[in-house]
């Protein structure tokens, strides 16, 4: 399953990040996404773990958790990317 996790303070490594996610189970990838240009942390990040009850389970006790400063927001990667946007069906003339 793959997890959101957002809110994430500058000093936080994918170490950092695959520490806190280990003691609920197996991980299989970590990765914090970072700005092209500058290199720096744009504060979100993706855990990968096989299984969904561990997942669950790391999602419901780190969610809110205040970690360097801010509490962060863990939940279920959206697995289509962006949200789509709704259509007005209002009509325009």
């Amino acid at each position: 399953m793959n997890i959101y996790i957002g809110n994430l303070g500058p000093g936080i490594t994918t170490d950092i990040l695959k520490a806190m996610f280990v003691e609920f189970g197996e991980v299989e990838s970590c990765k914090i996404i970072s700005d092209r240009r500058s290199g720096r942390s744009k504060g979100f990040g993706f855990v990968e773990m096989p299984s969904n009850s561990e997942a669950d389970q790391a999602i419901k006790n780190l969610n809110g958790k205040f970690i360097e400063g801010q509490n962060i927001k863990v939940n279920h990667a959206d697995p289509g990317g962006k949200k789509k946007k709704q259509r007005s069906r209002r009509r325009r003339f």
